[in-house]
This record gives structure tokens, C-alpha cells and sequence, in this order.
């Protein structure tokens, strides 16, 4: 028994060394830049390596990081979603504006709020899959719609809320860690292992890398579309929860530019933008590679003027890195090597 046990026990751990050797190496571009970053900003900011500046910007990436992985779903299957920077606005300020001004209770207020960004995903995903009308087009639709949402329920105007059990929802810590780290670690996991383990991964894979091929092996097309912008809706809700919770406050400016954060971390993280591949772990590295960008700046005190200025380039720069993959893998295609 013991022996079986030790044999167990080895194997297991054979299985997460392999794994990590895979995730080492198929990120090792990227992980490359977070090193290079990290060591420059150290050099640069002694405050850097202070564990408080790390857990902020733990806590920081963690709100992109809800947002990045169901981004990376989508830009996987071939699309784009514009909508989840609006989602967030809008379903933090009627969370909020729900509890405050009409009284409801807690948990009430908080499944409406993320009910919300499920219709707004599920109504994207229904467009782009029964209409064929590209995805860049609905969600900015949507975009605007969710936005004004937001802006009218509001009156444009922040609401302050004082919830001490909803503010610890973004504020509280389990033992030393925040909260929506917590999360952002669970929601890792899940996503990693419903990509890689799933037979809805295989299919979300599959239709973004040939989607006549997986309509002809059967693959559940227009299922897949709905329920990836689904979850995508959600996870924004997700994020404008915590994000109002950890502010105190529902503001229906908030959400400005947060999806071009999320794509940004899942190109830099080698999710290719003509669909079919890309790594949740990529996705992770991407989005820890911006919070220590923006954090570093912040700490040698550049303007956030300048800094949505390098956040464009960024996205640029990562933009014609996947362009390059596609074209070298193009010429391998048609120049075969020779022997």
C-alpha cells in the first residue's frame, strides 16, 4: 500500500513538473520580458520588490485579468469583444445604485447586476453566430448601449456605498492576500482546465482554427459562439462587481480602455488575433507584464497621459509580433524545408 502510494505520489508530481516545462516553454518569449521588466523596474524604483507594491499590483492586474480570460476565449474562437469595458460601468453602477437607492438586499442586487452582463454577452453571441454579422460590429454596438445604460440609470453621477460585508467583497483579505486575488486565481484555474481538458476547449480551439472543418466534424458552432460571449459578459459583471466593491463607489466612467488592456494582455501573451491558438498561461504572463508596466511608471511618477501612450505601443508592437508568427508560418507552408 505504501509502495502504491510512493509510485502515486511521483507520478503526480512527474505531471506537474511536466506541466510546467510546458508552460515555460511555450511562453518563454514573454516570460523573457516580464524577467527583463521586473529587473529594470527593481533598478529603477527600490520600492518595487516591497511586498505591499506587489500586492497592489497583484490586486491591480487581478480586475484585467477577469476580463483577459474571456477575451482570450474569444479572440481563440476568431472574434473580438468591445463590450466588456461598458459591462464593467454598467453593472457595478446598478449593483450599487440597487443596494443604495432602492434598498434591495445584498445578494439580489448583486445576481442582477451580474444577470446583466450575461444578456449582454448571451445577445452578442446570439448576433454574431444567427447573423453572421462580424463581431468587431455587434460588440461595439453593444459597447455603447451598455455604456448609456450605465450613464442613464446614474444620472451620470458616482454612488457611494458604505456596505461594510459588500465592500469587503474588493476590499476584504484572506490572511495576507486580497480578496480578488483570491479569485483571480480561481478563475485561472478554471478557465486553464476548460481549455485544455474539456471537450468545449477542443471545439473553442477548433472553430477558431478552421471553422468550415469544424462545422463539418460536427462541432457545435453556433452553441460555442453564444456561450463563449456568454461567459465573457460575465466575467465582466464579475469584474465591475469588484471593482465597485473595492472602490465603494458605482461610477459609470469606470470601464474606459479596459478592453484594450485585456487584449493587450492576450496578444502579448501569444493569443494570435486570427484565432485558433493561444494559452490561458500566455494570457496570465500578458496581463502580469502590463500591471508591472503601469505600476513601475506610476511609481517613477509619468504622467497617465504618458502612460496610455506606452500601452498603445505595446499593443502595436505585440500586434506585429503575432502578424510575423502568421507570415513565418505561411512560408513554411509553401517553402517546404529541405532535407
Amino acid at each position: 500500500m505504501i509502495a502504491n502510494k510512493d509510485i502515486y505520489s511521483e507520478n503526480s508530481q512527474q505531471k506537474v513538473d511536466s506541466m510546467f516545462l510546458q508552460v515555460i516553454k511555450g511562453n518563454i518569449g514573454i516570460l523573457g520580458v516580464l524577467i527583463l521588466i521586473s529587473i529594470v523596474m527593481a533598478v529603477v524604483s527600490p520600492n518595487f520588490l516591497v511586498y505591499g507594491n506587489i500586492i497592489s499590483v497583484l490586486r491591480q492586474v487581478s480586475n484585467n485579468m477577469y476580463l483577459a480570460l474571456g477575451m482570450t476565449l474569444v479572440i481563440i474562437l476568431g472574434g473580438i469583444d468591445l463590450s466588456i469595458g461598458s459591462i464593467v460601468a454598467m453593472s457595478g453602477t446598478i449593483i450599487v445604485g440597487l443596494i443604495v437607492n432602492s434598498g434591495l438586499p445584498l445578494i439580489p442586487a448583486i445576481l442582477i447586476g451580474l444577470l446583466l452582463g450575461v444578456v449582454v454577452g448571451f445577445l452578442n453571441g446570439i448576433v454574431i453566430a444567427n447573423f453572421k454579422v462580424p463581431a468587431f460590429i455587434v460588440t461595439l454596438a453593444t459597447m455603447n448601449v451598455a455604456k448609456g445604460i450605465a450613464y442613464v440609470y446614474s444620472g451620470g453621477r458616482s454612488t457611494r456605498i458604505t456596505d461594510p460585508i459588500f465592500n469587503m467583497i474588493g476590499g476584504g483579505y484572506l490572511g495576507p492576500i486580497p480578496l480578488p486575488v483570491i479569485y483571480m486565481v480561481i478563475l485561472i484555474i478554471i478557465f486553464s482546465t476548460l481549455l485544455n481538458k474539456t471537450k468545449f476547449g477542443t471545439y473553442v480551439y477548433a472553430i477558431g482554427g478552421n471553422r468550415e472543418s469544424a462545422r463539418l466534424s460536427g462541432v457545435p458552432i453556433k452553441k460555442v459562439e453564444v456561450a463563449v460571449f456568454t461567459i465573457s459578459g460575465l466575467l465582466a459583471a464579475f469584474s465591475g462587481l469588484v471593482l465597485c466593491s473595492r472602490m465603494f463607489s458605482g461610477q459609470p466612467s469606470v470601464g474606459e480602455g479596459y478592453e484594450m488592456d485585456a487584449i493587450a494582455a492576450c496578444v502579448l501573451g501569444g493569443v494570435s488575433m486570427s484565432g485558433g491558438q493561444g494559452r490561458i498561461s500566455g494570457t496570465v504572463i500578458g496581463a502580469l507584464v502590463i500591471g508591472i508596466i503601469s505600476n513601475g511608471l506610476n511609481l517613477m511618477g509619468v504622467s497617465s497621459f504618458w502612460q496610455l501612450i506606452v500601452k498603445g505601443i505595446i499593443i502595436v508592437i505585440a500586434v506585429l509580433i503575432d502578424s510575423q508568427k502568421g507570415n513565418d508560418s505561411f512560408i513554411r507552408k509553401i517553402i517546404p524545408n529541405k532535407k
